[in-house]
């Protein structure tokens, strides 16, 4: 009994941190991060632990469905290059220069060990950056480097970290045995993937049934993992091309409710491993630190301490060249772009959201434990206490700080999305139109008075931009807020019951979403 209040008790304050972090415009994560860090000097805090098998399947599968799912296909290959760059190039200076400074400090410590630091550290985590920048206006294809970046920079480090991991289990490396297997485990992914997404797509059809579409997604993204784990496919390549498969070919097939209800879910799960993350690697810090003497517990914060600053430090000497010399070209291709977005305030911005999240924490929770010297893996405690601090430190420093100096950098954007979107809102309320000529009823003449009053705006706008709202909108609004307050007031009296009133609710529910803006909703 008490470990279930303790869990509500911990749910309850996580929702409390979300929202101030949210009043003061940080990454949630970041203060997640301190809260895990406070339970671990709480006494009598259970002793709660994860099979290290199932830590990277319940952690990463679902935070990388998530972001493939949302991720521009388009926009991708436009910035292959700066994200190729920040994915593959910046992990492997990192981890080298993680595993570099750990092996100076930690003499002793095999190089495979040094090196599955390095792997654990190197990935910035899409979270914590997006949260921020959602609360700050940033160039388009700034936010599309970082969201591509964290995607592919998992699967770069969790193949080091993998190959790190084998190295120091079984105590030898050759690049001859490994070669073939790490091809095949890059080029099956990418084949596995999109073939899943295939299948999965023409199962999909078969339930109508919300609730049981949103639990097969789950199912499916935990399956595909294991899946790919077991025939030794990268996982994280093996959902990401998966999720970006479905993402193109599903919305034609899924119904409006199931597409809003599973967006809702999916947002509340991702919170909610957030929260279980942190926790759990909190709960791991305090037995770390009580097995250690004042003086080892000084040369591990020392240890963890340096290795902050290296990630820190070597995620901006890579980007502040590249984008000193312009060969990170951050503004639109075929358009020129403000000045800020090709220099160093670009590069900054980009070299400072490199705050590390689940990722890290993930691949610090699933490292073997149980074995001669009190870990199953050579400096284990050492590593996970690094890889915390290194969660904690970045989130902090970075997390808290990044807002502030976006603002003060002014970065320009030319809003290429709300361009597009404006001119695709033209086109396809005119296709709308189209579908009403020859029919002369009173709702069609009314519908179609709406979408030529908006038309005549698109043609009116220098960039033919169609504007959010329809002209009922507003009048729509207040409708609805009015029979709303009707039924609660017919609830109230008695003169229909709950089922009736949760039926109307829902019907006044769609109706306002449909005639409220995006940005107000």
């Amino acid at each position: 009994m008490f470990v279930f209040y303790w869990i509500v008790g911990v749910l309850f304050g996580a929702v409390l941190l979300a929202a101030l972090a949210r009043r003061i415009g940080a990454p949630y994560p970041a203060l997640l991060a301190l809260g895990g860090a406070g339970l671990a000097f709480v006494p009598a805090v259970p002793n709660l632990s994860l099979d290290p098998e199932l830590a990277l399947a319940l952690f990463l599968a679902p935070v990388l469905m998530d972001a493939g799912y949302d991720i521009s296909l388009r926009d991708m290959a436009r910035n292959w290059r700066p994200i190729a760059g920040l994915a593959v190039g910046a992990v492997l200076a990192t981890t080298a220069a993680v595993a570099a400074v750990t092996l100076w400090l930690v003499p002793d410590m095999p190089l495979s060990a040094a090196i599955v630091l390095g792997a654990i550290v190197a990935p910035p985590d899409a979270v914590a950056a997006l949260t921020v920048l959602a609360h700050v206006p940033l160039p388009h294809r700034l936010a599309t480097i970082l969201r591509g970046e964290s995607l592919l920079n998992d699967a770069a480090s969790l193949l080091i970290y993998r190959l790190g991991v084998a190295a120091a289990v079984t105590g030898h490396f050759s690049v001859g045995e490994v070669a073939p297997a790490f091809l095949f485990s890059v080029v099956g992914a990418l084949i596995a993937g999109p073939l899943a997404a295939l299948v999965y797509l023409r199962v999909l059809r078969r339930f109508a049934d919300v609730s049981i579409a949103i639990v097969l997604q789950f199912v499916v993204t935990f399956g595909l993992w294991i899946a790919a784990e077991q025939v030794e496919l990268s996982g994280v390549l093996t959902v990401v091309s998966f999720a970006i498969t479905v993402a193109r070919r599903a919305p034609g097939q899924t119904a409006p409710r199931q597409r809003v209800i599973s967006n809702a879910v999916w947002e509340t799960v991702i919170f909610v491993l957030n929260v279980l993350a942190f926790v759990l690697i909190g709960n791991q810090i305090g037995p770390i630190l009580s097995r250690l003497s004042a003086e080892q517990e000084f040369s591990y914060l020392l240890v963890a301490g340096a290795v902050v600053a290296t990630v820190i430090v070597v995620r901006i000497a890579w980007v502040l060249p590249a984008s000193s010399i312009r060969r990170m070209r951050f503004g639109e291709p075929g358009e020129r772009a403000p000045k800020a977005d090709l220099g160093l305030g670009a590069g900054f911005a980009v070299s400072w959201a490199g705050m590390r999240g689940l990722v890290t924490v993930a691949a610090a929770l699933a490292l073997p434990e149980g074995g001669p010297g009190g870990g199953g893996f050579p400096h284990r405690d050492l590593i996970v206490l690094a890889a915390f601090c290194v969660v904690i430190g970045t989130l902090v420093l970075q997390g808290l700080t990044l807002r502030p100096l976006l603002e003060r950098l002014g970065l320009e954007d030319a809003d290429p999305v709300g361009r597009e979107v404006g001119r695709a809102r033209a086109e396809a309320y005119g296709a709308a139109v189209e579908t009403l000529k020859g029919d002369r009823s009173e709702a069609a003449d009314a519908l179609r008075r709406e979408f030529h009053a908006v038309l005549a705006q698109a043609e009116a706008h220098e960039e033919g931009l169609a504007p959010e709202g329809l002209p009922t909108d507003e009048p729509r609004r207040r409708a609805v807020r009015a029979a709303r307050d009707r039924i609660l007031t017919l609830r109230r009296t008695g003169r229909i019951g709950d089922d009736a009133f949760f039926v109307l609710e829902e019907e006044l529910d769609w109706a306002e979403l449909n005639a409220t803006p995006r940005a107000e909703a």
